[in-house]
């Protein structure tokens, strides 16, 4: 009978079912709606409803319905939740305890089960380690999630590291291990105890892992050994020492303190190159020609006595004539004026054949003795810190080029330039500025050098950070592979085996080639592992830095005080800038350049903004702001600029 109700037959014309499914990520907007994104073309909406059944990041199916001629998504199956393991504060009232989880996308407060676990005293906005354990789509009842570790109170200052670290599931120590004597590795050590080995660190550092020797040869090239401490000397491979620095695969530098990869016994003490005491060292002997060729080369085991440890301002003050520091005898200042001329000779040619880097600032977090920022010291890469490096990276080319020509493997940091489904969109690109390449010659290490020089050339950063988006990131391989970065054809770091696990390797794989023993490659799984690691070290550093700067710049919201910026790039909503006199990051959104939104327009592709057709801002112009406001649960700051006159 109710066949052909009309009321029926117009609710079915509303709610017409299509019967199709789509794969997507939920997006929860501000007014508690949300978006099922597909892809970067289409998106579906949400009802408010059906977002009770969903969370911000989930990936679900959900099926499309359309409703008065609008389609909508409703949630079905979970593929993959937003949240599994996280970390949170615990919002704490009466007798119900749950916990928001620390995400600038989530503002849902989740009920807490297992709650005696922890064996402790919570309190309102302490911070913990929860797990999810259940979900809408997935279970029979609403979000709940269990605690599993307490991390730190409320109001502990060292909280910005502690969560970071909880989050990631880092370590917060150096490992803890009782170590023993040099294992027995068949090495005949060279006794080179007698020449003038010198370390060139900050004046801080305590585990100072290269030495540094050079003499000129009668026909005027330079011969030089570089010394790298050798804690391979003392792990065996297999050992529960180095099971936990696989793991481990980096020493963790964080503002303000460093998580070791190895026990402080071992990387500070033992194996450190610390001044007239000998240590077992692995070397590389390398002749440097005048034009900065490499030749003769050699890699050997040793032992060395170090006879200065040098700090790289106070050599730099001297080499540049100012300062009152001046080197403890003649031999040592021999040592400086060979290595300056070494860097001049090698930074010449790397020009002419590889890629330099271009001198940024670092900066370094001063921190108090209750976890507060003191002071954000900029600190420019002076003569002294390139000698290092420059060497540094002499000793890397050498172990890729001995490890490929006597193994075929090892692990290698590789970089292949353009990512080659992007290469036609930088090509288009750089057309547009007049920079004119092909596709197979960009590809190529000699095209992508002869780019990157030209874009040193270019007046502002814009263009170059406009690539970076469609080149490949760089990795590392148990196979030799060319660093479009660097300008190389292979590159394999050994000189940090302190610091990385990868270096250890390549200490065992070198030893392997001097005793000339059988070794297999490092496995795919080991690769993967270390690259995991790395990038977790990167994102807890970054997280780490986001909070202490929006903690700094807080004191600074709603005053006169003025901020030195850079333009790094424009969006469609505003504009990013850096703050020139300690690195951090803030947004100024359009309303805050000009009132008037529809005379502005934000020009990501040119990177400029305009006002009534007249440029403002382009990327790389410097300019001056205020603070108006910082954001601590999103370590985000918004600054305001002092002068719009437009140009």
């Amino acid at each position: 009978m109710f066949q052909n109700n009309p009321i029926l037959i117009k609710l079915k014309k509303q709610l017409k079912l299509h019967n199709s499914f789509v794969e997507g990520i939920v997006r929860r907007k501000e007014k508690g709606f949300g978006i099922l994104e597909v892809n970067s073309q289409k998106s579906y909406f949400i009802h408010p409803y059906q977002m009770k059944k969903v969370m911000h990041g989930d990936k679900i199916i959900a099926a499309i319905i359309n409703n008065k001629d609008r389609e909508m998504a409703t949630p079905k199956r979970l593929i993959e939740p937003f949240l599994d393991r996280f970390v949170g504060r615990i919002c704490k009232k009466n007798n119900f305890i749950a916990i928001i989880p620390d995400n600038p996308f989530l503002k849902d407060i989740i009920p807490c089960d297992n709650i005696k676990k922890l064996r402790c005293e919570l309190q309102n906005g302490d911070w913990v380690v929860a797990k999810m354990c259940s979900h809408p789509l997935k279970d029979n009842r609403g979000f709940h999630a269990e605690l599993i570790d307490f991390i730190v109170k409320h109001d502990d200052q060292y909280a910005p590291w502690w969560v970071t670290l909880s989050r990631y599931d880092l370590e917060r120590d150096a490992p803890n291990i009782n170590l023993g004597k040099m294992i027995n590795e068949n090495l005949d050590r060279k006794n080179l105890v007698e020449l003038d080995f010198i370390t060139i660190d900050s004046i801080s550092t305590e585990d100072m892992d290269d030495a540094l020797y050079i003499r000129e040869l009668p026909n005027s090239n330079l011969h030089m050994i570089i010394a790298i401490a050798d804690p391979t000397s003392y792990i065996e491979a297999g050992s529960q020492l180095d099971i936990i620095a696989s793991d481990r695969g980096f020493t963790n530098y964080l503002p303000g303190f460093n998580v070791p990869m190895l026990p402080r016994q071992l990387s500070d003490n033992l194996c450190s190159l610390r001044p007239n005491i000998r240590r077992p060292v692995l070397a590389c002997s390398v002749t440097i020609t005048s034009e900065g060729n490499l030749i003769d080369i050699d890699f050997f085991a040793a032992w060395i006595k170090s006879k200065a440890k040098l700090a790289y301002n106070d050599v730099s003050d001297w080499l540049e004539n100012s300062g009152t520091w001046k080197p403890s005898d003649f031999k040592i200042a021999k040592q400086l004026r060979l290595l300056h001329r070494l860097y001049l000779i090698r930074n010449r040619w790397r020009k002419n054949y590889a890629l330099v880097f271009q001198n940024r600032p670092d900066y370094r977090f001063l921190i108090g003795d209750k976890g507060e920022v003191l002071k954000i010291i900029v600190e420019y890469r002076r003569i002294a810190n390139h000698i290092v490096e420059e060497s540094m990276i002499l000793a890397n080319i050498c172990a890729g080029k001995i490890l490929n020509e006597k193994l075929g493997f090892g692990i290698y940091n590789i970089h292949s330039g353009f990512d080659s489904k992007s290469i036609e969109q930088a090509i288009t690109i750089l057309a547009t500025h007049g920079i004119i390449f092909d596709a197979k010659s960009i590809a190529t290490l000699d095209g992508f050098k002869l780019l990157r020089r030209k874009l040193d050339t270019q007046p502002t950063q814009f263009l170059n950070n406009k690539l970076r988006r469609f080149q490949s990131f760089a990795s590392i391989s148990n196979k030799p592979g060319p660093h479009f970065g660097l300008g190389l054809e292979n590159y394999a770091t050994w000189t940090s085996p302190m610091r990385k696990f990868s270096d250890m390797v390549n200490h065992r794989l070198i030893k392997a080639i001097i005793l000339g023993n059988k070794i297999s490659c490092p496995d795919n799984t080991l690769i993967i592992k270390i690259s995991e690691r790395k990038r977790l070290n990167k994102i807890a550093e970054r997280d780490i830095e986001d909070w202490l700067y929006a903690c700094y710049i807080s004191k600074f919201i709603g005053t006169d005080h003025k901020f030195v910026t850079e333009i790094l790039y424009v969006f469609k909503n505003g504009m990013k800038v850096k703050l020139i006199d300690n690195g951090a990051i803030a947004f100024i959104p359009s309303i805050l350049i000009h009132e008037l939104r529809d005379e502005l327009i934000c020009d990501h592709e040119h990177g400029i903004i305009v006002v009534r057709d007249k440029i403002l801002y382009r990327v790389g112009d410097v300019i001056d702001v205020t603070i108006i406001k910082v954001c601590l649960n999103k370590r985000t700051i918004v600054a305001r600029p002092m002068d719009n006159t437009i140009k």
